[in-house]
């Protein structure tokens, strides 16, 4: 006991500092939380593709959440919050491009790259075009995984990538438009001779994190298409979806798409222009197996012109490609919007946009390929995909309006990820 201190007043000097503490801590973490609260004011928010737009809205964001969303004059703005100014200009949620490929040379052999390098090719790649997730179906596992990891610990700036891992082909099926890529920057690709073997490598690649599986339902070969048998197909697609998993899938003719049909494939990669037009039936039947398709139809135009194709045989095999698309869509089919980026060079999406409108999807329907399809279709919907409360603050800042010219989806100024700002223009 101190002299002159009684047993109440030790129990009062002992507490003391621990209230103190505590009341301190409780202090700065709500003053962290207040300072990071960032505000978008006078936008117009379209929240999903569904629901009217709203006017001279807000978005209130704080940490990696949406708060509050709604017209100006309902949603406070804290005194504090980093206000960013969206006067003119429309705001949507984060985009997805569910086919790319983490294959650029750019961000291959990853280990030896530096982060401020990692993090420029992906904004050239990705982020500059508002993808805040995409899909890399083919690349490298392993470095695919390493990018992710070190844009997850945020020593890298760049979008969520989901990933397929290294794809399957069967024996003698390495495409002959990519041999000399691996070759030449000393990457090996397995082929896939059995079921039994494509089983444990099915296996191998989910456990070590792929979230998807992809197979070539056709190879181009030099002198010939080569299909997959179906039973290697069917052995693939069923140990994936054992593991929860899609299965995306390449096809180039209608052979391919029958094997993607008879196998259970979730997703198809491409339009099939160098084949037939899909029938309205034959449309009806990949909704039917709840097929959803990435078009990539920009992939045609480049293909052309690399082919020294003539302008006139180009632009019939693009309007076949969109033909293809306005058939699955007008039979209810599910959009994914892709563009095969990291195998073809041209980063800047407004050719996409410019041939999925004139193969008739409206504003609406392009929004949902961005947003909402690719959301619902891998398990995202709950947090990702619209502007609500509770959602993550996946945002993208357009200067122009695409519910009046589609051609704004690709002006992208702002890209906001989890809440931080990861793009801005110049």
């Amino acid at each position: 006991m101190i002299p002159g201190y009684s047993a109440r007043h030790l129990a009062y000097i002992r507490i003391r500092p621990t209230a103190l503490a505590l009341l301190v801590w409780t202090l700065s973490w709500a003053l962290t939380g207040f300072c990071s609260d960032l505000a978008l004011v006078h936008a117009k928010i379209y929240r999903s593709p569904t629901q009217p737009a709203i006017t001279d809205g807000v978005i209130l964001v704080r940490g990696s959440r949406i708060v509050a969303v709604g017209p100006g004059a309902r949603v406070k703005v804290p005194i504090h919050a980093n206000v960013i100014d969206c006067q003119g200009r429309a705001v949507t949620a984060g985009f997805w491009n569910s086919h790319v490929h983490i294959l650029f040379p750019g961000i291959l052999h990853a280990e030896k790259l530096t982060s401020r390098h990692v993090s420029s090719e992906l904004q050239e790649m990705f982020t500059r075009w508002g993808f805040t997730t995409v899909f890399d179906i083919a690349s490298v596992q392993q470095n695919t995984t390493l990018i992710r990891r070190r844009i997850e610990s945020g020593e890298v700036t760049g979008p969520t990538i989901l990933t397929v891992g290294e794809p399957f082909w069967v024996k003698g099926g390495t495409p002959i438009y990519i041999k000399g890529f691996l070759e030449a920057n000393h990457i090996v690709m397995p082929e896939v001779s059995s079921p039994e073997q494509a089983v444990v490598r099915v296996r191998q690649q989910i456990n070590g994190g792929a979230d998807a599986i992809k197979i070539f339902a056709n190879s181009v070969e030099r002198d010939r298409i080569l299909t997959m048998p179906s039973d290697l197909a069917k052995a693939i697609v069923a140990e994936a979806h054992r593991a929860g998993k899609p299965v995306f899938a390449h096809v180039s003719n209608d052979q391919g798409i029958e094997v993607a049909l008879q196998s259970g494939v979730d997703i198809l990669a491409h339009t099939t222009p160098a084949g037939d037009l899909w029938s309205a039936p034959f449309a009806e039947r990949l909704v039917a197996a709840h097929i959803a398709l990435t078009p990539t139809l920009t992939l045609w135009d480049v293909e052309a012109k690399k082919g020294g194709v003539s302008s006139e045989q180009a632009e019939k095999w693009m309007s076949r490609a969109a033909e293809q698309l306005k058939a699955f869509s007008e039979a209810g089919g599910e959009v994914l919007f892709g563009t095969d980026v990291g195998y073809i060079e041209q980063f800047d999406t407004s050719e996409e946009f410019t041939w999925m409108a004139r193969a008739g999807l409206n504003f609406q329907q392009i929004l949902a390929s961005l947003t909402t399809n690719p959301s619902a279709r891998f398990g995202y919907s709950s947090h990702r995909g619209r502007i609500a409360e509770g959602m993550d603050a996946d945002l993208v800042v357009l200067n122009g309006d695409p519910g009046k010219d589609v051609i704004a989806f690709s002006k992208v100024h702002q890209v906001i990820r989890g809440g931080q700002l990861i793009y801005q223009a110049r």
